[in-house]
Order: structure tokens, then C-alpha cells, then sequence
């Protein structure tokens, strides 16, 4: 019980720092800017539907991709750890980084009724950081492991939605350098994640290494 309540506590923390919802309602108050209620509403619900189902098609289809491209754990840990070090220090710079940032500067008027989609729902929610973290938390789990992270991506997206939907008050709360600390916070948080998982993927291939060469 204290194991799977110490992991579930690192899933909260690595989902949001890595999905950061206070640097991502600046992002998304900005691509949204101009838009009536309605419009801004339909675009938060579609942002975090469409990141909600990439993300838990990941996680309940890990083992099955694994399987299907010959990918083994230690090789997803190192080479996600890697990137979610590299994003998280990235926001410790105060920089967005280019994997859950959106391509291009304005939208058209046909761009702009789906950026709920894209960009908002994948790369910004849903980028290869976020995917490798939650593959990477469901890889070995067992079925109630995979259930709490299935539960824990789904409240951090509830919570992403609630934050978009009061994404004005939220900036006037922060201000731009309330918003910097916070995500300069978040990227260290990440740093040490993506580290963390790096370790347990190197000690992983060091193991099947040794299991080998016994056999």
C-alpha cells in the first residue's frame, strides 16, 4: 500500500509538472484570444479530450507497442528520460520546449477551429515527454497501477480544463513572473524526474545485460 501511494504521488507530480497548467494557460489564453465564450469553451473541452485519449491509448496499449517493435523498458526509460530532462530544463530557462510547442506563429480562420486539436491537444498537453512518462509509469505496473495512472491523467486533465476555462483570472493572479517561477519550478521538478527515470532505465539494460551474458 505504501508503494503504490509513494508511486501515485510521483505520477501527480511528474504529470504536472510536465503538462505545467498555469505556463499552458498563458499558451492557451494567447491562441484563444478574440474567441466568444462558446467558442473558447468548445476548445478547452476539445484540447484536453483529445490529449485524454492519445494518452490513455498509450498507456493501456504500452506493453502492446513494446511487444510489436521489439522495444524493451530500459530503452523506452533512457531515451524518455532523456527527453523529459531536456524539456524540463528547457522551462527552468524559461523556455518552451520545441516537442510541446505549437509550429508556426498565427492560425488561419480553418486553423483556428481546430486548435483544440492541434496544437492545444497534441504537441502542448499531449507531447512526446507526456507520452514517454506515462508509458514509462505503465510499462511494469499491474492492473491497479495502471488504473491509478489512468486516473491520475484524467484528473490532471480535469484540472488543465478548469484552468483554461479561468485562464484570464489566472494571469491576472500570476502576472508573467508569477508564471516564470512557477514554470521555472516545474522544470526543475522535470530535470529530476527525467533523471530519475534515465537511472532506472540505465540499471534496467545493465541488468539484462548481466541476465544474458549468465545464461
Amino acid at each position: 500500500m505504501h508503494e503504490l501511494l509513494s508511486h501515485t504521488l510521483v505520477m501527480i507530480g511528474g504529470y504536472f509538472a510536465i503538462m505545467n497548467p498555469f505556463a499552458n494557460t498563458a499558451i492557451f489564453t494567447a491562441i484563444t484570444a478574440g474567441m466568444d465564450d462558446r467558442s473558447i469553451k468548445k476548445t478547452a473541452l476539445s484540447a484536453v479530450v483529445t490529449a485524454l485519449c492519445i494518452v490513455l491509448g498509450f498507456i493501456l496499449l504500452g506493453r502492446i507497442i513494446f511487444d510489436f517493435f521489439g522495444i524493451t523498458l530500459p530503452a523506452l526509460r533512457v531515451a524518455g528520460g532523456i527527453m523529459v530532462f531536456f524539456i524540463g530544463f528547457d522551462m527552468m530557462h524559461g523556455r518552451t520546449s520545441d516537442a510541446h510547442a505549437p509550429a508556426g506563429g498565427g492560425f488561419s480562420k480553418e486553423q483556428r477551429q481546430n486548435i483544440g486539436i492541434s496544437p492545444l491537444g497534441i504537441p502542448i498537453l499531449a507531447g512526446p515527454g507526456t507520452i514517454a512518462v506515462s508509458m514509462s509509469y505503465s510499462a511494469t505496473g499491474n492492473e491497479l497501477e495502471i488504473v491509478v495512472n489512468v486516473l491520475v491523467f484524467s484528473i490532471m486533465c480535469m484540472i488543465t480544463y478548469l484552468f483554461f476555462l479561468l485562464g484570464e483570472k489566472v494571469e491576472q493572479k500570476l502576472g508573467q513572473e508569477g508564471l516564470k517561477v512557477i514554470t521555472q519550478l516545474m522544470g526543475l521538478i522535470l530535470s529530476v524526474i527525467g533523471i530519475q527515470i534515465g537511472i532506472e532505465g540505465i540499471f534496467g539494460a545493465i541488468s539484462m545485460f548481466e541476465q544474458h551474458h549468465t545464461i
